[in-house]
C-alpha cells in the first residue's frame, strides 16, 4: 500500500481591483514538509480577466507568478526567498498581502502522489 503524506495547499489568486475583494484563481501551491516537496501550478484565463473590466497588465502578472515557481523550486532567479529552506518559502508565499496576487488560507490533505494531487487540485479549483 503507497504511503499517505501530508500536504498543504493554497490557492493564488488574482485580485484585479483589491478594494472590490473579487478574485480570480489562477493557480495552487502544493507542500509537504515531510517530502520536501513544493511545487506551483498556475493558468491566467485573459477572457476571464476581461470580464473584471480592469488595467491590470497581464504580462506582469506572468512575471510575478514566474517569481512564484521560481521560489517553489529554488532557483537563483526566485531571489533570495528561494534560497530559504522549504517550509519557510511555503509560508512566505501564503503570507497575507494587499496586492494583485494573493493566496487563500492554506488547507491540508493526504496524498500518495503530490505531482497528480497538484493537477487534481489545479482541474478543480482552477480550471
Amino acid at each position: 500500500m503507497p504511503k499517505k503524506h501530508l500536504y498543504e495547499y493554497a490557492v493564488i489568486r488574482l485580485v484585479p481591483r483589491v478594494e472590490r475583494e473579487e478574485f480570480l484563481n489562477v493557480g495552487i501551491i502544493l507542500f509537504s514538509k515531510a517530502t520536501k516537496y513544493l511545487n506551483c501550478k498556475y493558468q491566467i484565463d485573459t477572457e476571464k480577466l476581461k470580464l473584471f473590466s480592469c488595467e491590470i497588465e497581464v504580462e506582469e502578472i506572468e512575471n510575478n507568478l514566474k517569481a512564484f515557481k521560481n521560489i517553489c523550486s529554488g532557483s537563483k532567479d526566485g531571489g533570495p526567498v528561494a534560497q530559504w529552506e522549504i517550509p519557510d518559502r511555503f509560508r512566505w508565499l501564503t503570507a497575507q498581502r494587499s496586492s494583485s496576487l494573493q493566496t487563500s488560507r492554506p488547507h491540508n490533505g493526504f496524498s500518495d502522489d503530490l505531482d497528480t494531487t497538484l493537477k487534481r487540485l489545479f482541474t478543480e479549483l482552477v480550471l
